[in-house]
């Protein structure tokens, strides 16, 4: 086979997944109000395409030489736990009116590495995050510029 050709292969393989519309919808939330923004959107898109919502939290690595210790992990559980609160909370309020399956994931890591490996783990065909709300992403860019310029799904910024 010709190194074009498998270029070729491997190229219609990877997009494949998402002929039919998503059958995985991916979000990133961290408790921002655009990550929350970001959830609705997404929950929407995964309703109308009958796709799973796999709503995943990244939960922050400190170095190990960072002296805060215990008390930032256990926030960061904690985090997590509020927004698995909230997001059953939600979806609640509105059974009977708007379903949508969803699952929710927690990986370890910085937020761009672990939506990155959540998305390949769970085979996502479509990514949605919040735009970022920190001035510095401005200039050395943001996990949502960072995740488009993969290129390994299609990535809906929500403001």
């Amino acid at each position: 086979m010709t190194e074009q050709h498998e270029q070729h292969e491997e190229h219609a393989h990877r997009f494949e997944r998402g002929t039919d519309g998503p059958k995985v919808v991916l979000v990133g939330v961290d408790g921002s109000e655009s990550s929350l923004r970001a959830a609705a959107y997404a929950a929407g898109l995964a309703r109308r395409q009958h796709a799973l919502l796999a709503v995943v939290y990244v939960q922050p690595v400190l170095a190990a030489g960072a002296a805060l210790g215990a008390p930032v992990a256990e926030t960061t559980d904690e985090i997590a736990e509020d927004l698995i609160s909230y997001i059953r909370e939600s979806a609640e309020r509105l059974k009977g009116i708007f379903e949508v399956r969803w699952e929710f994931h927690t990986f370890r890591g910085d937020p761009y590495n672990g939506l990155v490996k959540a998305a390949d783990e769970l085979t996502a065909d479509a990514v949605v995050v919040g735009a970022s709300e920190q001035a510095g992403h401005r200039i050395i860019g943001s996990v949502a510029v960072r995740l488009v310029k993969a290129g390994r799904w299609p990535v809906t910024v929500v403001p």
